[in-house]
């Protein structure tokens, strides 16, 4: 007896359906699963066989071939246990065969037959709708399966209900007292907590109209992250276009979703975590921190203890959006467009070019900490400021700075313009579109001439500074790009590290 359903595998965030063939044959009694699986499949078997044993059905004294096709297709997780139980019992006569012929089936099976959420929910209700099928889902997941319009989403709590619907096509009625999901997101921080560092904001400001990438240097106590974790209240919300992505990502690393992702992603990973962790990788090549940001910030504080090949490995995602996996077992692209805010201290102490207290580093170990960050990677930095230490007669008795909605409205204002002037932001203008876009009257031109041959700005960071120029000007509203904006924007590109007399004998 044969029995097929279908379940649904991720390669990247795109839906791969896998076709679940079940063959119950004569032999001692065993099942077995083949099909590339990971130990998450392969151990799947034990989670059937005890959930249909709970739910009073059992497996067949014969021989269970399970074949997860196509065979040469990596397959990774749970999500494919219920899938297998029902076309089980498909094979066996139990359930119909032609409902559950036309279903996309996803979730993990307890050992009491509960049914548990899993990852990629979202790309199954997609694959649901390209083949106009319904999709069986855990109950838990029902709103982001609902997400995707035009497919019948069949909640299921328990393998009881799934057999039921299989049976007879009613859907299980939604538990009454299901809670409903909270927020994920935490609330954003108001910019107003920040006294001082009035140049500092207002690089974030401009950072968060053109999406350019910051980096903070500064002594320790300075505010550099407190600046930092306020991003996300001036960051503007996500268009249509990658709200639909940010959602699918989050989905397909497993994050609850309870609705379309509006809000900009904010990521802060510590900087302990591995190349893998970051970028994206492991045995089932995952999703990194870079794609958990898209559309919004990573912040990476600490940003010279991050291993030199994690570091290098930004600049890829940097200069295209996306980043390109390839290992051994396969390859994967993933969308990677964020925008990156680091912060770090001068030296390993902090404390080089403090006022308040003298550095006790020894050269070697000060070149050593600074020469962690290659060149490239610091040039991919838009804007780069040293902060400076803030004095209590600085911060206590001062009045709360502006709020982050006040300044989130005018990078909105700003924001709109550039997408509507160009269709995308200012931080992704390359090439014609920049020459077009950001075009330099004579005056600007001498004084980016003036700033490249003192050795200020190399050839991509004259292009960078064009992009922060126009972004300056789009906050100020004004058509182009004057000396005046010009000259702004080179303020914002200081040298992270001051050259020093002991470093130079």
């Amino acid at each position: 007896m044969h029995a097929t359903t279908t379940a649904c595998a991720l390669v990247g965030l795109e839906p791969v359906p896998v076709t679940v063939e079940v063959l119950v044959a004569g032999g001692l009694p065993a099942l077995h699963v083949v099909g590339l699986g990971d130990a998450a499949v392969m151990e799947a078997k034990e989670r059937v066989r005890a959930a249909l044993k709970h739910g009073g059905w059992g497996l067949p004294p014969s021989r269970v071939t399970v074949n997860l096709a196509p065979a040469d297709l990596r397959k990774a997780g749970p999500g494919y246990d219920l899938a297998i139980a029902l076309a089980v019992l498909a094979a066996q006569r139990l359930v119909p065969t032609g409902r559950l012929a036309a279903a996309v089936v996803v979730g993990e099976l307890a050992l009491d037959g509960t049914v548990r959420g899993v990852p990629g929910v979202l790309a199954a209700a997609l694959l649901a709708r390209s083949t106009s099928a319904q999709v069986l889902v855990p109950a838990v997941h029902a709103d982001e399966a609902r997400l995707v319009a035009g497919v019948e989403v069949v909640p299921v709590a328990t393998l009881t209900d799934a057999v039921a619907y299989v049976r007879s096509g009613r859907a299980p009625p939604p538990p009454t007292d299901r809670p409903h999901a909270p927020d994920p997101s935490e609330p954003a921080l108001d910019l107003a907590d920040v006294r001082g560092h009035a140049v500092a904001r207002r690089a974030l400001e401009v950072a968060a109209v053109g999406e350019h990438p910051l980096l903070l240097v500064g002594p320790p106590g300075c505010g550099k992250s407190m600046l930092a974790r306020r991003a996300p209240g001036v960051w503007p919300p996500l268009d249509d276009a990658t709200a639909w992505t940010a959602t699918l990502v989050r989905s397909a690393a497993g994050a609850p979703v309870t609705g379309m992702v509006r809000r900009a992603p904010f990521r802060a990973p510590h900087h302990g975590g591995s190349e893998a962790g970051l970028l994206g990788g492991g045995p089932a090549l995952r999703p990194g921190e870079v794609t958990l940001a898209h559309g919004g910030v990573l912040f990476l504080d600490e940003l010279p203890e991050w291993s030199r090949r994690a570091l290098e490995g930004l600049r890829q995602p940097l200069e295209e959006g996306v980043v390109a996996l390839s290992r051994a077992h396969g390859r994967r692209t993933y969308p990677a467009r964020f925008t990156l805010i680091a912060a770090m201290n001068p030296c390993p102490c902090g404390h080089d070019g403090d006022g308040a207290q003298p550095c006790r580093c020894h050269p070697s170990d000060r070149r050593r900490y600074q020469g962690r960050l290659s060149g490239p990677l610091l040039d991919r930095f838009d804007l780069r400021l040293r902060l400076p230490r803030l004095g209590p007669d600085d911060v206590i008795g001062r009045a709360r700075g502006e709020a982050s909605a006040d300044v989130a409205a005018r990078v909105a204002r700003a924001r709109a313009v550039a997408l509507a002037r160009q269709g995308c932001s200012n931080g992704r203008l390359t090439g014609a579109a920049l020459d077009r876009h950001a075009t330099l009257d004579p005056a600007t031109t001498r004084l980016l001439a003036r700033a490249a041959a003192a050795g200020h700005v190399s050839a991509r960071g004259a292009e960078r500074l064009r992009r922060v120029a126009r972004s300056l000007a789009d906050l100020e509203g004004a058509p182009r790009v004057t000396a005046a904006h010009l000259a702004e924007a080179l303020a914002y590109r200081s040298e992270p590290f001051a050259p020093r007399g002991d470093e130079r004998a």
